[in-house]
């Protein structure tokens, strides 16, 4: 079973969110809040997402795992949440 892959922006207020389906279909690319973060992915079937690091990429993704997801913690290479799919599957093996 092949996942979706996730990429998500951390920021203070407002986190964009872009994710593709294993044949990179556009699911979703939008901005939400801080507070509707946990619901939207909630709402996700069980997906990779990945973040770039940075002081609050841990919480993000202890959160992101209880809620089934796989989360990925990047080095601070990838500029946006949008470039993050496409990055990461020319990763995997």
């Amino acid at each position: 079973m092949s996942l979706s892959i996730y990429g998500i922006d951390l920021a203070k207020h407002s986190f964009s969110i872009h994710g593709e389906d294993e044949q990179g279909k556009v699911l979703i690319h939008k901005t939400i809040t801080r507070s509707k973060v946990l619901s939207t992915f909630a709402n996700i079937p069980p997906a990779i997402v990945g973040m770039e690091a940075c002081g609050a990429s841990h919480y993000w993704a202890r959160e992101l795992v209880r809620l089934g997801h796989t989360a990925k913690i990047m080095a601070s290479k990838i500029d946006t949440a949008d470039k993050f799919p496409h990055a990461f599957s020319h990763q995997e093996p």
